[in-house]
């Protein structure tokens, strides 16, 4: 990407960000103490940006200075997710890892013959949706049967298991750190 396209995304990203807000160009200048028609030719790329102008103009918007600049990239949009397969599950990671959310999203095939041992419990909450089949969520003395099209939202400090209810079963679902580690063993950060 040249310097030049880049300067066009930030430009971009600038005036897109202060519209959203509602703002005028004076009102984005009083917040980063900038006149605004320094501010209007670097929008319309009538001045070149300066690193000293990006700091305050992020700070005021809300953002920082690397999602600012970040470039524009198809590496960066699409993932394209590997099975991992255990004895009754396989695991497509949907996220990257280190993602800067700190959350992991992934969709799981389950079968009926899973062993996760007994019911575990770690910090943090779990959500899933069922895309197809039905799970039989345990969450401490009940069992939850949990359909395709349901989600469930839980806290994991209350002992808790997944299993397919009598078919295969399918899900997406959104890990904290800690819930990457309880349940997708060789995923690290």
């Amino acid at each position: 990407m040249t310097q030049d396209a880049l300067d066009d995304i930030v430009r971009q990203r600038i005036r897109s960000l202060r519209s959203a807000r509602g703002w005028t160009l004076d009102t984005l200048a009083a917040r980063c103490y900038l006149s605004a028609s320094t501010l209007s030719r670097i929008e319309t790329g009538h001045r070149r940006i300066a690193l000293d102008q990006l700091v305050p103009i992020a700070a005021a918007l809300g953002t920082t200075l690397d999602q600012l600049v970040e470039p524009e990239g198809d590496d960066d949009v699409v993932i394209r997710p590997e099975p991992e397969s255990r004895p009754g599950s396989t695991t497509w990671l949907l996220s990257r890892e280190r993602d800067r959310r700190g959350v992991t999203v992934a969709k799981m095939r389950i079968t009926p013959d899973r062993d996760t041992g007994e019911p575990g419990v770690h910090p943090g909450y779990e959500w899933f949706t069922v895309l197809s089949g039905t799970i039989r969520l345990r969450l401490g003395e009940r069992t939850i049967l949990v359909r395709e099209g349901q989600a469930a939202e839980f806290p994991t400090m209350t002992p808790h298991s997944i299993h397919a209810h009598e078919h295969p079963a399918e899900i997406l679902t959104i890990f904290d750190h800690d819930g990457e580690r309880a349940h997708l063993p060789g995923h690290r950060r």
